[in-house]
């Protein structure tokens, strides 16, 4: 059977895209240190504060928000195909063809941009999962609860390495462009692969979202939406908090097994701060509608793949060696003006397209590669 359009821009519900608008920030606070050498430079008042920040709302959070809202995306395409006559084998045909090229501009992105890459992750993972996009609840719970052990062990491992000595990619910067496009190419294979585990506790949680339509319809869910706000974010405070105590400095663990306990509680803690953020713009949308700034927002969530690589283009223009060369030049919290500074400008951007009437060239040529030329 012949695969339908997906929803045109007007069409999309609000809240996911507002999410997806939010968590480009969360993602940009969380990246734009790590291409930094000396975390210890410029004002140490300021750093620790910055610090702070980055542990307790970014570091493995903004990636949990991100991998939620692929699973309701991928909930939300299947949905939309179904309702509109496409059967199963025409959709995972499409699902696959989405994964595969996700990986391509995962890829792409690694090699040519940053090897900060959870696209190909994203990708790899729907290719193997494509199934379970239909699959019963249960399933979905089980598999996201059987993965979350194994997934948070390993953020945690990272973790717990970072707690001994911070490594940022400024560490890794080759001197030439052309060093830089070979140097990611062998690890990428298995970092892509081994990344896999870590998105797909949300991502299921995401795909089972999306089919009570929780956030395309958050007017109709707004006593679970609270709950869920208020006890995931609870959570996901008390969990962070020691470990952004102690990235700022605040206090050391006392052992080997209570530096692994604080990363755990961060990491697995990170999964319920990703949703319940997500469950909190699905509140603030009921409240906003489509006002200037919830559009352009909007405009900018609808667009977060073209944004997701445009803040690594901006990433390697300001910092690596064969650029302007700024990863000794500037400190831990100037990175974070950079950061909003980023986020800022891919709105204004974002809401240019929209009102000229454009996506995201990355979302075209997704869109384009997935579906196929459209019939004319």
């Amino acid at each position: 059977m012949t695969l339908t359009a997906p929803t045109g821009v007007a069409a999309r519900a609000l809240a996911p895209d507002l999410a997806r608008g939010f968590m480009l920030l969360l993602i940009a606070l969380s990246h734009a240190p790590a291409f930094v050498g000396d975390w210890n430079a410029g004002p140490a008042a300021l750093n620790t504060v910055a610090k702070f920040i980055k542990s307790l709302l970014a570091d493995n959070q903004a990636r949990d928000m991100f991998v939620f809202l692929f699973g309701y995306g991928l909930g939300q395409l299947a949905h939309g195909q179904q309702a509109r006559g496409g059967d199963w084998a025409s959709i995972r045909g499409l699902l696959r063809r989405r994964a595969l090229w996700l990986i391509v501009i995962g890829f792409l992105n690694t090699v040519v941009l940053v090897p900060i890459d959870i696209i190909a992750v994203y990708g790899l993972t729907l290719l193997v999962l494509a199934p379970l996009v239909r699959a019963r609840d249960s399933v979905l719970w089980w598999t996201g609860l059987l993965t979350l052990v194994p997934a948070t062990l390993l953020l945690a491992w990272q973790s717990v390495v970072a707690q001994a000595k911070p490594v940022t990619m400024a560490e890794f910067m080759e001197p030439t462009f052309a060093a830089h496009l070979v140097a990611a190419i062998p690890s990428w294979p298995v970092e892509t692969a081994i990344s896999t585990i870590t998105v797909v506790p949300g991502m299921m949680l995401g795909i089972w979202a999306a089919r009570r339509r929780f956030l395309d319809e958050p007017e109709r869910h707004l006593p679970l939406l609270r709950r869920v706000t208020v006890v995931l974010i609870g959570v996901a405070v008390a969990g962070r908090l020691p470990a952004a105590l102690l990235a700022a400095g605040a206090w050391l663990p006392a052992s080997a097994p209570a530096g692994w306990a604080v990363a755990v509680a961060h990491d697995l803690t990170g999964y319920a701060g990703g949703i319940g953020m997500a469950a909190a713009v699905g509140l603030v949308a009921v409240k906003v509608r489509r006002g200037r700034l919830a559009t352009a927002l909007a405009a900018l969530g609808q667009r977060s793949l073209t944004f997701y690589l445009f803040q690594a283009v901006v990433w390697v223009v300001l910092f690596y060696p064969f650029t302007l060369g700024l990863r000794d030049g500037v400190s831990f919290t100037v990175t974070f003006g950079i950061a909003a500074g980023v986020w800022l400008l891919s709105i204004v951007l974002a809401e240019w397209l929209r009102a000229a009437g454009h996506r995201g060239p990355a979302e075209v040529f997704l869109r384009r590669m997935s579906y196929g030329r459209p019939k004319r």
